[in-house]
């Protein structure tokens, strides 16, 4: 009879675990009723739940903890040990990424790299606040709103808040259309919301589209070696997609393949959402952070964007330097959006995506130099 007591017990003496079910909850709640990333949040909201239950056995068993769980296992094997999940999980994003917006306007480059101000913002408030520098450089790489780059970031900086960076990095990419519209409407006119752009819909040629990912790969290795294990598998992926010789794989990858290990790296990332870890003034002050350096991306794309409009005789519609984040396609999606609302006839769509495309490598390239600067020195 004990035996059937004892996990009331162990809840009647930690109930942070019962905060942990809530929290799991809210996740559920968000990502089946508002349907935000559910991919992703379904699986994080009811691993919050399953890891958080007294004397669990996905964590491990045993008087010592000497049989490790399967979720222990799994975040030892594809996360701790070598970033495998969610490097692979960047093959099928490259995949499902379309350089050509990007390659017929070469200039959206400078919003994909504007858009990643606010990630050293970030790093240097939080490190004001008494954060030590690898934490406060893991932190920081919340603003990109890549999932897969905050965890390589946090993991190879051995950040003491993976965990909390983990969760709050994919929290924002899934609230991107609730944050950005309201920061990119403070920071334009109505005047400029409406800016018309002209799309040239030439056709790249196909050499180049097969050119580009080998090129991006080789420059990213040169000037950012640390970046090259995204960079890499980015741009593989892509390169499954423009070859034309391999449809099926490029395909698969995009779908089951992606879909697979995005499930599974929504569930292994609630390990580090147990209760006496997760919950601290810590992970709340790492969700401001990391609102903030969202936010600041957000307006470092928008900003650049009416700089450059300053210089150029063909405007360009601010909005869409709000997509040179790395939340792809939905930065792009919610600048189509915010546009058609101001005017019904002004479709934003491709110029954003391009812009896009263009924040999805900067983030890549800046979690790499980031490595680069800070993991030596600490």
């Amino acid at each position: 009879m004990d035996f059937l007591l004892q996990g009331f017990k162990e809840i009647a003496n930690d109930p942070k675990m019962i905060a942990m079910w809530i929290i799991g909850g809210i996740l559920i709640y968000l990502a089946i009723k508002k349907d935000m990333e559910p991919a992703l949040l379904l699986p994080m909201g009811f691993g919050a739940i399953l890891v958080n239950l007294p004397l669990s056995p996905v964590i491990g068993s045993g008087a010592n903890g000497e049989h490790l769980g399967i979720i222990t296992s799994l975040f030892k094997v594809g996360i701790e040990a070598s970033e495998a999940m969610p490097l692979l999980l960047f093959i099928g994003i490259g995949a499902m990424i379309d350089f050509g917006p990007l390659l017929t306007n070469p200039k959206l480059f400078i919003l994909g790299g504007a858009a990643q101000l606010g990630i050293f913002v970030t790093i240097i408030l939080a490190a004001m606040i008494g954060f030590p520098l690898n934490d406060a450089a893991s932190i920081g790489i919340i603003g990109a709103a890549d999932g897969p780059t905050a965890i390589l970031v946090a993991m190879q900086l051995m950040s003491n808040f993976v965990g909390p960076i983990m969760v709050v990095a994919y929290s924002y990419m899934a609230l991107v259309p609730i944050v950005q519209p309201a920061v990119m409407k403070l920071c334009t006119t109505k005047k400029e919301r409406r800016i018309r752009m002209k799309y040239n819909a030439k056709s790249v040629p196909k050499l180049m589209r097969i050119l580009f990912p080998i090129i991006v790969t080789v420059v990213s290795g040169l000037i950012a070696p640390d970046s090259l294990s995204l960079v890499g598998m980015l741009m593989f992926g892509n390169l499954l997609r423009e070859c034309g010789v391999l449809g099926s794989l490029s395909e698969t990858a995009q779908t089951t393949f992606s879909n697979i290990i995005t499930l599974l790296l929504g569930i292994t990332i609630s390990f580090q959402m147990q209760a006496d870890a997760f919950l601290s003034i810590e992970t709340l002050i790492i969700m401001a952070l990391g609102l903030f350096a969202f936010v600041f991306d957000t307006v470092g794309g928008v900003m650049c964007a009416k700089l450059m409009n300053l210089f150029s005789k063909e405007k360009i519609n601010p909005l869409i330097g709000a997509a040179g984040i790395s939340a792809f396609p939905m930065a792009a999606r919610v600048v189509e959006k915010v546009g058609i609302k101001e005017d019904p006839s002004n479709h934003l769509l491709m110029h954003a995506v391009g812009a896009n495309v263009s924040g999805q490598i900067a983030s890549a390239i800046v979690g790499g130099l980031i490595i680069g600067i800070i993991l030596p020195l600490v």
